[in-house]
């Protein structure tokens, strides 16, 4: 069983659109509501792989009520903390040439007693989980030591926990020593303070963040791969992808895949935005990973 916590979850509204002109009517070609956030994208693909997960997650007024209903439908058992803020709405909007343009909402203000809450639920519900993973933004009220503390906690139970956040947060959570974290290149980047060009960026980074606190290291490179870096190696890994249909949640389904594989990382699949790849999707012996690292090969962009 995978234990996800979503901090800061969010109802996500995306409209498909001919094109987005500011000041204009906008008429809509297709709409679709999703629950998101990235610890509740991580258990969407685990339950799309047929395994059991929990999606712990502070829930408040009608849209954390239809948050709940949507997880419940997909087959994901819900531990939800209640909160007096709305959880927050987002809003999508995809163009017909495949620029997306996104607006997040803030979240509630969490107030003390509903941090504690949502830390006292996660050891409530993790009895059992193979992982704990903690994933996305923190919403107002949670400091940036909210994760390191969390990690803390799931250590002392003698549990394994990944962390997928970025900036202060990341920063300070390292010193407790995550088993997993999953930044993408720009996060990477942020973390150690300086620009990523390369692949062999990319692994110095991830081994300075293992010399930091990390215990292993999985980041998303984009199209130019995925990199795990643990104490055993280092090890790259790439596929083909015929068309990118979106990467809304790619890093989250690939992270869920490397858990439920056991901490491999050996599955590559093709899914439409807002849907969780299936095993159906995958196709393992489309995936090279060696541990002869292209050390010289460019990111696409400059990370950082």
């Amino acid at each position: 069983m995978i234990l996800t916590v979503t901090p800061n979850p969010s109802l996500d509204r995306t409209y498909e659109v001919p094109s987005l002109d500011r000041g204009e009517v906008v008429r809509a070609t297709g709409e679709r509501v999703d629950p998101g956030g990235k610890g509740v994208n991580v258990s969407r693909a685990v339950a799309a792989a047929d395994r059991r997960t929990v999606a712990v997650l502070p829930l408040g007024g009608a849209p954390g009520a239809l948050v709940a209903d949507l997880l419940d439908a997909q087959g994901i058992e819900v531990a939800p903390v209640p909160v007096t803020g709305a959880t927050r709405s987002n809003i999508a909007l995809a163009e017909a040439d495949g620029v997306l343009t996104k607006i997040n909402a803030p979240g509630p203000d969490l107030t003390p007693a509903e941090q504690e809450n949502l830390l006292d639920t996660v050891r409530r519900h993790a009895a059992g989980a193979d992982w704990i993973v903690c994933s996305g933004s923190l919403p107002r009220g949670l400091g940036p030591a909210w994760y390191a503390e969390l990690v803390a906690r799931v250590h002392a139970a003698g549990l394994r926990i990944a962390l997928d956040t970025s900036g202060p947060a990341l920063l300070a959570a390292l010193r407790e020593h995550p088993d997993v974290v999953k930044p993408n290149a720009e996060e990477l980047a942020e973390a150690v303070g300086r620009p990523l060009t390369t692949v062999g960026d990319a692994l110095k980074a991830a081994e300075d963040l293992r010399e930091t606190g990390a215990r292993a290291v999985l980041a998303s490179l984009g199209s130019a791969g995925q990199l795990l870096v643990d104490a055993d190696g280092a090890w790259y890994g790439t596929a083909p992808v015929a068309a990118v249909r979106s990467n809304v949640g790619a890093g989250d389904a690939s992270l869920a895949g490397f858990l439920v594989a056991g901490r491999r990382h050996d599955a590559a699949g093709e899914a439409d935005g807002g849907v969780m790849p299936t095993p159906g999707d995958l196709d393992p012996a489309a995936v090279t990973v060696t541990a002869d690292i292209p050390v010289d090969r460019p990111l696409d962009g400059a990370a950082g």
